[in-house]
């Protein structure tokens, strides 16, 4: 009995010290694979280093730990000419799992053609992925997929205003790109950012932040659905009618333009709703209280005409329709809501009436696809194992918008770098990040137009990520491709 009471005890206690440790990730460690695919009718064979690496402060004391995947073809001699792309998303507070598995990797999700989600969940090869032409690196910011803030000598977690904030995040970030290129000899190669969604913010400040601070000199940025909060966050006249070619596009798809629109193709009929949205929208917005009847009305005639909505309701609404409420509206009359992020997707409300749909239908379906597969590829085909859970989004609350001025950053980077060149990408059903925004930052990012010739946009017929129709992985990724080799300057010399 006495003895069955101590193993009780031994065993209790045991329990209770197993179960006082923390999940802990090593903050500097990798594990190397190899592999091979077949890009474009090519063998490719590559390695993926998947691990941790710090990040460190001023004073070379580490803050945090940032997790990565890096791919580098292995049958590359000359690494001094193979460029190499640090690969971003958004959020802020996402994960790079996105681009990761879906878009520019050796791996894709298991999706339909569509890019809707199929059981079993998994991966499978992309013979599309730009790792014939360029290494890439796939970089989770803090408290996004495995990486996290390291306690300090004292115990404590540092600030997360070293991290949480518009210039807080390309700082630090900037740094930790030093010290990926110094352990991994890339200094000499040809170097390209590329960011989604909130991630096109991002790159625009670490274009400057890199070149500035760190004396890296960029060969190109690229913005996937780029996130531009000149925009976003200050409303009015402007932000409001760049949404009109979105509504157009989503209409179309959703056959609920008039006849004489929706016999057209979709790239007829954009370049007339962007017309009218520069030329008339605006003024009629910026006009407020001011603008007589008859122009109210005819304005909103033509955007009933360019929108599907009816006419009724954008007078109702002053000519100023909320995109949530586009949303909620084009469907209703059949039970259905649209996508934010891409209004191919559709969804079932509680109720339809309201004002904004119940619920991000695409969203939804992305999660559905994209987060079993990321943790079971990392471990079974990267092996990468660890207890530590991967936020697809972390917490990164309270974020700092305040001071950005990533925007002028870039052009700064271009006018000192004339290598940089930028490429914009976008899906047209996209009503997160319309794309129509997209084209106003790349005309406002140089007013002066002198570099405008180094600018270039690309549009796909999907949303956000438009990479998840299978028509514009394709496609995109040679978009990629040809801006990788016209930004390879050669022998050139940078200069005017």
């Amino acid at each position: 009995m006495k003895m069955r009471l101590f193993l009780s005890i031994i065993m209790g206690a045991l329990c209770i010290t197993i179960n006082a440790q923390n999940i802990e990730l090593p903050s500097d460690s990798f594990v190397t694979t190899s592999h091979s695919i077949t890009i474009n009718g090519q063998q490719v064979r590559y390695t993926a280093k998947c691990g941790t690496l710090p990040v460190w402060n001023d004073d070379g004391e580490q803050l945090a730990s940032i997790f990565y995947t890096y791919y580098e073809r292995s049958d590359v001699k000359d690494r001094a000419n193979r460029p190499i792309i640090f690969s971003f998303n958004g959020g802020p507070g996402s994960a790079s799992v996105w681009m990761h598995v879906a878009y520019t990797g050796p791996k894709v999700l298991l999706i339909d053609d569509e890019g809707y989600p199929v059981q079993p969940y998994g991966v499978k090869d992309n013979p599309h992925s730009i790792l014939d032409v360029a290494d890439i690196v796939f970089i989770d910011p803090v408290n996004t997929g495995y990486s996290r803030m390291v306690p300090g000598k004292d115990g404590k977690m540092p600030d997360s205003k070293l991290f949480f904030g518009v210039n807080a995040d390309v700082k630090y970030l900037a740094g930790w790109m030093t010290t990926f290129t110094n352990r991994n000899n890339r200094w000499q190669s040809p170097k390209y950012i590329i960011g989604e969604s909130y991630g096109g913010t991002r790159v625009m400040g670490l274009a400057q932040e890199l070149q500035n601070r760190q004396w890296m000199y960029l060969n190109g940025v690229i913005m996937v659905s780029p996130a531009d909060y000149k925009v976003l966050r200050q409303g009015g006249p402007v932000a409001s009618a760049l949404n009109l070619p979105y509504y157009t596009a989503t209409a179309w798809y959703h056959k609920k333009l008039s006849p004489a629109l929706q016999q057209k193709d979709l790239n007829e009929i954009l370049p007339e709703a962007e017309q009218f949205a520069i030329n008339q929208l605006i003024p009629a917005l910026a006009k407020g209280n001011m603008i007589a009847a008859t122009e109210k009305d005819a304005i909103a005639e033509k955007m009933a005409y360019y929108s599907g909505l009816s006419k009724q309701v954008i007078l109702q609404y002053h000519l100023d329709v909320p995109e949530s409420f586009y949303w909620k509206e084009l469907l209703r009359s059949e039970g259905k809501t649209v996508g934010r992020l891409d209004s191919r997707y559709t969804g079932i409300d509680r109720v339809e009436a309201g004002i904004q749909p119940d619920y991000n239908s695409e969203i939804t379906s992305w999660l559905h696809s994209f987060t079993p597969a990321i943790n079971y590829y990392l471990r079974e085909h990267l092996n990468f194992k660890t207890d530590i859970k991967y936020n697809m989004f972390g917490p990164v609350s309270p974020w700092d918008f305040e001071n950005d001025n990533t925007r002028e950053g870039l052009r700064l980077a271009m006018a000192q770098n004339p290598y940089l060149k930028v490429l914009f990408q976008s899906g047209y059903y996209d009503g997160a990040t319309t794309y129509f925004n997209a084209k106003f930052t790349m005309w406002h990012i140089d007013p002066s137009g002198k570099m405008k010739d180094r600018f270039s946009f690309k549009g796909y017929r999907s949303g956000h990520m438009m990479y998840l129709r299978a028509e514009d992985l394709k496609s995109a990724n040679e978009d990629l491709r040809a801006f990788i080799q016209s930004s390879l300057p050669g022998n050139k010399p940078a200069k005017y």
